[in-house]
């Protein structure tokens, strides 16, 4: 592909291999010639083997575990990027790491999500690409062009394709209601928020359940799982109330520490994630639907390139 000159040029991290081959092959063009490789005391390198003088490059990296691993990996290969001459630089983020220290909840906290937009611009990045941020104005974090994308459309074409009757949007905490509204109003359905509790990190407590939900199937959305142990309780709480069948959706699949053990062994019957970030081999994922965002991305750096505009892929 070639615009005016100006070649385009998709290379990967380690973080989102699959991926960005995905989004190459959508936009009809072959992985660039880079790899990152790691000397023995832990350090990172980067060879970039073919030239990308005056290119427009989109590197593929998601900041998920090992999530400083990843990141230094993406500030380093931007660095190279930018010696190298490179056109134009756009970190393609699938998941934003550190997104959830997005403001101080109490005195001397760090705010990670402005840091670490600090690194990506200083490092060179000239344009952002990211999807669902876990606080949508980290977009403000940042003075170059942020374009976030949404997963939304790939879970409701999922959901109306299923064909369920009678079905109940929930939100999993009062924060999450903008997001389970929208996607209730896609399915034309009713909405129920969980009312929770957090007495420590990732772990909560279910206190009340707000809307009418028994006798429907219900689909618990947020943009991510990370212990899993929130959706868990909130199915059973659920189903205790009378709820048929529980889907959860999430556009990020973390699934740290003994999430996958606890969806195995849980009572929810489907989870329904994006591949922004890879489901490790070996692990039981029987209950795990994953949903390519490969040509969502595609045709946003298709659109980035040729100077077009992006909210058509918001509808």
């Amino acid at each position: 592909m070639n615009v005016h000159g100006k070649s385009i040029k998709v290379l990967h991290c380690n973080a989102n291999k699959d991926l960005a081959k995905d989004i190459a092959f959508n936009l009809g063009i072959p992985v660039g010639d880079a790899q990152v490789n790691t000397f023995s005391n832990g350090e990172i390198g980067v060879s970039i083997n073919e030239s990308i003088r005056g290119a427009d490059v989109f590197v593929v990296q998601s900041t998920c575990a090992p999530v400083n691993e990843n990141l230094m990996e993406l500030l380093i290969m931007i660095d190279a990027l930018k010696r190298a001459s490179a056109g134009r630089i756009n970190a393609v983020i699938p998941f934003y790491g550190y997104a959830r220290q997005d403001r101080k909840s109490k005195s001397r906290e760090p705010i990670t999500a402005k840091l670490v937009a600090n690194l990506i611009e200083a490092a060179g990045a000239d344009r952002v690409i990211t999807m669902d941020l876990h606080a949508p104005q980290i977009q403000g974090f940042f003075d170059i062009p942020v374009d976030h994308l949404y997963a939304a459309p790939l879970i409701v074409n999922y959901f109306i394709n299923k064909k369920l009757d009678d079905i109940v949007v929930v939100s999993p905490d009062v924060g999450g209601v903008t997001r389970a509204r929208a996607l209730a109003t896609k399915l034309d359905a009713p909405l129920a928020i969980i009312d929770k509790r957090r007495p420590k990190p990732n772990v909560s407590e279910v206190m009340n359940i707000i809307g009418d939900i028994a006798d429907k199937d219900c689909i618990i959305i947020d943009d991510m799982v990370d212990t899993a142990g929130s959706v868990v309780n909130a199915a059973k709480v659920l189903k205790d109330m009378g709820a048929k069948e529980i889907y959860v959706a999430c556009t990020h699949p973390v699934l740290s520490g003994p999430a996958f053990e606890r969806i195995r062994d849980s009572l929810i019957k489907e989870l329904i994630v994006a591949n922004t970030i890879p489901i490790p081999a070996g692990k039981p994922a029987d209950k795990i639907k994953v949903l390519s965002v490969a040509p969502l991305f595609a045709e946003a750096i298709k659109r980035i390139y040729e100077g077009l505009s992006l909210s058509k892929l918001f509808d």
